[in-house]
């Protein structure tokens, strides 16, 4: 059977809460996200949630700083073990080659992945921080910049999975956020999503659920329809 491409998002705000959510949802899940609340409040216990339930952990911290900064923390997630790190795409071409050549002398198997543009955003939020264009065509800009400085795996809505997966071809990883159940229980504060099974058509490799999960009445239930609903999509 195809292992689960599903990313939960541990979106809580004790260690404790977050492990035995992550316990019980863990056999329908491939990888782990923690995320800034959860990191701030646990710090690396928080990350050893993802050893104590044998699966990966996709650290979301988005990082955006100078090239220096960004480097070595970089080097402090190697030393964690994570499998996955967020950087901001946005941080430009100096950061994120440092970020990828960082990950790449440590040797340790971690990944960068460059955020392109959250979920959150639509055109007339791109617009107020004076970005003249659409998601999908910044979402592009902004990953091709980064192939290029050496980054492989990409952070973007499942909106722009089919054209990023044609501007970068197999080589990239992508992970997409806003993802909902099928049907959809609404987009809360995320304006381009899609339905599990419709974002790994698209191209996604990965898949990020929180909320769906964390917030259903019977969260293993939940995570099982939607890792279901993702293998389903690659018949």
């Amino acid at each position: 059977m195809t292992a689960s491409p599903v990313v939960f998002a541990l979106d809580l705000s004790s260690v404790d809460e977050a492990r035995a959510m992550a316990a019980r949802v863990a056999p329908a899940i491939g990888m782990v996200k923690i995320g800034l609340e959860l990191f701030i409040e646990g710090g690396p216990a928080a990350v050893a949630i993802g050893a104590e339930i044998d699966r990966p952990v996709f650290l979301d911290l988005k990082l955006h700083d100078i090239p220096e900064t960004v480097d070595r923390a970089v080097a402090r997630a190697c030393a964690l073990g994570v499998k996955m790190l967020t950087v901001h795409a946005s941080g430009g071409p100096a950061m994120l080659r440092r970020a990828a050549e960082r990950a790449a002398n440590e040797a340790t198997g971690l990944v960068v992945a460059a955020v392109t543009v959250l979920t959150s955003f639509d055109a007339a939020e791109l617009a107020r921080i004076g970005i003249a264009t659409d998601a999908e065509s910044h979402a592009r800009a902004l990953a091709r910049m980064a192939f290029g400085e050496g980054v492989r795996a990409f952070v973007c809505s499942p909106h722009e999975a089919a054209a990023l997966r044609a501007d970068l071809g197999n080589e990239a990883t992508l992970v997409t956020p806003g993802v909902r159940a099928t049907p959809s229980r609404g987009s809360d504060d995320q304006k381009r999503v899609m339905t599990a099974r419709d974002a790994i058509r698209a191209g996604a490799n990965w898949i990020v659920v929180g909320r769906p999960i964390r917030d259903a009445s019977d969260p293993r239930l939940a995570a099982d329809a939607i890792a279901r609903e993702a293998i389903g999509a690659y018949a």
